[in-house]
């Protein structure tokens, strides 16, 4: 695709790939970068859990489900991946696979572990339906670039939100194992939820750029609670965990994440297939 093509995409507002990024010729600032970076690291991460489900989930049709969902996110993390590659003279690969942990500035809910098909549900619910009332106020960002992506992503975050919801109503409404499961799930994953809405000097640096998280606490908590207790668990209490995801600050898990997604092109940087 020509610059001019992309360019004309962008304008139009039409869907946007990291191919079109690339050769639209764009150039994000560092602190859009900084952004994008985050936004992409959340993607990238929770598409690489979910991608562990393939050949492992409980239902064949939820192998395709969940790869499904994990490549939606791969490709949003692709976007922003590119997008943020433009302040540094970097490629996406290179953001995503040459990057050490402490690099990287997802939160911490993308973190943790599958663990059973409960907890991933959980997550997935949880994160889903902050990235879905996020990516509908940041389509009105006044960066055209962001703005599009945004539009792209919160088309196919609004099935991942319905595939979620639904999952969490069939367990907690299911079997007495299956809403134990849930509602397991629901009290690990409700620990790292609050970071999701922290603001910092970033945010505070890209007004009318960035949507502020503080501004989407109360829609997604209301929207949350309503999908647990219409699927008859209840919401959970647990204390909310020590945060620092933005910062280069992870869980446990993250580098077993990275490590298993880096380990071939580290070993062979510069081959392709």
């Amino acid at each position: 695709m020509s610059q001019f093509d992309s360019a004309t995409k962008i304008s139009a507002g039409q869907a946007l790939t990291a191919e079109d990024i690339a050769a639209a010729g764009l150039r994000a600032s560092d602190d859009v970068a900084r952004y994008a970076l985050r936004l992409a690291d959340d993607s990238l991460v929770l598409a690489q859990q979910l991608a562990g489900w393939i050949s492992r989930a409980p239902e064949l049709e939820e192998d395709i489900a969940l790869g499904n969902i994990s490549l939606d996110l791969l490709g949003h993390a692709r976007s922003f991946y590119t997008y943020a590659g433009t302040a540094w003279g970097k490629s996406e690969d290179d953001l995503a696979y040459f990057r050490d942990e402490t690099e990287y500035t997802s939160a911490h809910l993308v973190e943790v572990a599958n663990g059973d098909f409960g907890q991933t549900i959980a997550r997935q619910l949880l994160f889903s339906l902050y990235a879905v009332h996020l990516y509908d106020e940041l389509q009105r960002s006044t960066d055209e670039t962001l703005a599009v992506i945004a539009a792209k992503a919160v088309k196919e975050v609004e099935y991942h939100v319905d595939h979620a919801w639904q999952w969490t109503m069939r367990l907690g409404m299911g079997t007495e194992e299956s809403a134990r499961r849930m509602q397991a799930g629901l009290d690990i994953v409700w620990a790292y939820v609050e970071e999701l809405f922290e603001d910092d000097d970033l945010i505070d640096a890209l007004d009318g750029i960035a949507v502020r998280p503080s501004t989407l606490r109360e829609p997604v908590m209301a929207t949350l609670e309503r999908a647990i207790t219409e699927s008859e668990l209840t919401v959970p209490t647990t204390p909310a965990a020590v945060t620092g995801g933005r910062r280069g600050i992870h869980r446990e898990h993250l580098g077993f994440v990275l490590a298993e997604m880096q380990v071939l092109t580290r070993k062979h940087p510069g081959a392709t297939w």
